[in-house]
């Protein structure tokens, strides 16, 4: 293949991986491309390319997928090549296919490398054909539940569900008993069909004991292969990856070589050219391994990789999608030191990891030696609900594997995220583990810690309230000069304390009755604290309008706050990240109607199913409604029995948060 030259580079995706390839690119001494949608019309990747093209729409349907949008920019622009990043299509043979019949370079794998790889039954098949090792499965394409059940049994339980055309943990549903493999079935094809466009699924042996480790593979044109380590993946929600690293704390040089081997072996089979990833199974009882599938394109870890070889990926994707030679062999691969990389969503891992669309107030974060940040957006903006709800990935790199991980839970605390709620304290606390520290990293691990979901705060929460009581105060005095003639919490009568107020902290039910006296508005003050039983003399140092330091306990701490037209008000120590509210001083007049039965979905999205009718009766924990939201699906249930007597939505209709989807009469008993 004689070289090809890329003078421009339409990047046909959003976030974090369309700065990265942008960044790349433009060291590279190549223009680039962005396209967008109407969410993200003042999203960070948008204004960091040379030109942007509006796409319009806002679901991904409406933009990132539309193959004629994207060519169309390609058109206007002049793009040479394309760079799908992952997701959308990068993994789209079709697309690729339609590149090349355009004369567009698609800088991925070929189109039928894509297309083989794309279906896990066939992905199966070359694995078989390469000599890599592969687990028990079945092929499930008819609708008889007998044939179904025959099937699970010679595979044998605990078994995975998994669509054919599936990835990231989409289409795919633990079963663990029989009783639930029809219904299993049945989710697993509706998101095949939903997200990929095909509702075939197998059945596939799950390991209990088991690590998720990955290789990063690279092939050229001129038939040389290589592998650049291994990243493992097993910290795991819902089958999607939360941490990655590299290289794996249980992986030996010897089963390195072992899988290296194979995943070039496959990559030799296929003839494949350009980046991908040979997933694995490692079972943590045997030291064997067995193969998942492959995905043709660029990884969300990638950076991990990158940064213990030293190599950028991208360019390499770049250089050989232009025809030239890898450049290196395999001797020439050398991996060193540690690094780690964690996701920071949008989400709540105290309530299930439920996306949290919304308003986004504050995202920064301090330079650090060895950190790396990847921001897909910037404050202030919205989190959008019609796409994936990832934030940023931080990155760790250091000589040895505790020190990565300490000083990556040292950033992610001192990164401050307003607005939505996040898995910000989530991922500082597994950092810090002791079971993650010594390696323990198997698929199950968050199964094993679920504390980590809602983790204590390291600085007493009543230490924030203080100094959001305190600098609020301080706000006010400054906004409103006249209201502050009389000194603080002045009463004319008699009173220990003098000022009362109910706070709510953000994720909590609870309103917390607080009496308190502050000394001053300004500088050093007393803040004569009573929450409930708990009374607390507090010192204050510095107080203004932006922080504060309070002194309890003879253990001094730094806060710095912020409020919000939402009325909001968030805290920052070094450590610790705390949201409150301040509610009304009377309460407000319960809604009519409140507490009547029947559910309504917490966040945007579209209803890709309905299990009732109306006239049918229906059990406590019962689904009723599925909606598909940030590329989940998220069930609503009847809280309590009773009968349908309503139904407000449609398949394929788009709902906002908090669209009652069902109306429920209750039965006798049930009232």
């Amino acid at each position: 293949m004689s070289n090809t030259t890329i003078h421009t580079l339409l990047i046909a995706n959003r976030g974090e991986i369309a700065c990265r390839v942008i960044r790349t690119a433009r060291a590279m001494g190549i223009r680039t491309v962005a396209v967008y949608s109407v969410p993200d019309a003042h999203a960070p990747h948008v204004t960091a390319a040379d030109l942007a093209v509006p796409i319009g729409g806002a679901s991904s349907s409406e933009s990132y997928l539309d193959w004629q949008k994207i060519l169309d920019a390609a058109r206007k622009t002049g793009a040479d090549a394309i760079h799908p990043g992952y997701g959308f299509l990068s993994e789209n043979a079709e697309f690729a296919e339609t590149c090349e019949a355009a004369g567009i370079v698609f800088v991925g794998p070929t189109p039928s490398a894509i297309r083989e790889m794309g279906l896990k039954d066939r992905a199966k098949e070359w694995a078989r054909k390469a000599d890599v090792p592969v687990l028990p499965d079945a092929v499930i394409t008819g609708d008889d539940h007998a044939e179904w059940e025959s099937a699970a049994a010679e595979v044998g339980f605990p078994l995975l569900v998994k669509a054919v055309a599936g990835g990231g943990g989409k289409g795919m549903r633990l079963v663990e008993e029989p009783e639930t493999l029809v219904e299993s079935v049945a989710a697993a094809r509706r998101e095949g069909a939903s997200l990929f466009g095909n509702s075939t699924v197998f059945f596939e042996r799950y390991l209990r004991l088991s690590r998720h480790i990955e290789i990063q593979v690279f092939g050229d044109t001129h038939g040389h292969a290589i592998h650049l380590g291994e990243r493992e993946c097993s910290v795991q929600r819902r089958h999607q990856k939360v941490l990655e690293e590299s290289p794996s704390p249980v992986i030996t040089a010897d089963v390195r070589e072992k899988m290296g081997s194979t995943a070039v072996s496959l990559v030799r089979e296929l003839g494949y050219v350009g980046a991908g990833t040979v997933e694995y199974l490692y079972d943590d009882e045997t030291g064997g391994f067995y193969f998942l599938e492959m995905n043709t394109r660029l990884q969300v870890e990638h950076p991990v990789t990158e940064e213990v070889t030293g190599l950028d990926l991208v360019a390499m994707q770049l250089r050989v999608a232009r025809g030239e030679p890898l450049g290196l062999t395999q001797q020439d691969v050398r991996i060193t030191g540690h690094a780690i990389e964690v996701r920071l969503y949008a989400e709540d891992p105290a309530h299930d990891y439920l996306p949290t669309p919304g308003r986004l107030h504050r995202y920064t974060h301090t330079e650090r030696a060895n950190i790396r940040y990847e921001d897909g957006i910037c404050a202030p903006a919205d989190i959008s609900a019609f796409y994936d709800p990832m934030i940023a990935k931080i990155i760790a790199y250091s000589d040895t594997r505790t020190d990565a991980a300490l000083t990556l839970a040292s950033a992610i605390e001192e990164t401050h995220v307003h607005g939505v709620t996040t898995n910000r304290e989530f991922l500082a606390a597994l950092l810090r583990d002791p079971d993650y520290l010594a390696g323990a990293t198997r698929t199950d691990f968050l199964d094993l810690h679920p504390d980590l979901l809602d983790p204590t705060m390291a600085t007493p929460w009543h230490v924030h309230l203080a100094a959001a009581i305190a600098v609020t105060a301080s706000q006010r005095r400054t906004n409103d000069p006249l209201g502050g003639l009389a000194r603080p919490g002045f009463r004319p009568l008699r009173a220990k304390l003098s000022t009362g107020s109910r706070w709510n902290r953000q994720g909590g039910a609870d309103e917390i009755e607080v009496r308190y006296r502050l000394s001053a508005w300004h500088g050093d003050a007393s803040l004569d604290l009573q929450i409930g039983d708990d009374h607390y003399e507090l010192a204050l140092r510095a107080l203004s309008e932006d922080g504060v330091r309070v002194l309890d306990n003879g253990v001094e701490t730094p806060c710095l706050v912020h409020s919000y037209p939402d009325g909001s008000v968030w805290v920052n120590d070094t450590r610790s990240q705390s949201a409150w509210h301040e509610l009304p001083r009377l309460p407000e007049p319960e809604q009519a109607g409140a507490g009547a039965l029947g559910p309504v979905n917490e966040i945007p999205g579209t209803v890709v199913d309905i299990a009732v009718s109306v006239g049918d009766t229906v059990t406590a924990g019962q689904r009723l409604v599925v909606v598909e939201a940030m590329k989940m699906e998220h069930p609503a249930s009847a809280a309590v029995g009773g009968v349908v007597e309503a139904i407000h939505v449609k398949i394929g209709q788009y709902v906002e948060a908090h669209t009652v989807l069902v109306t429920l009469s209750a039965e006798p008993g049930n009232e």
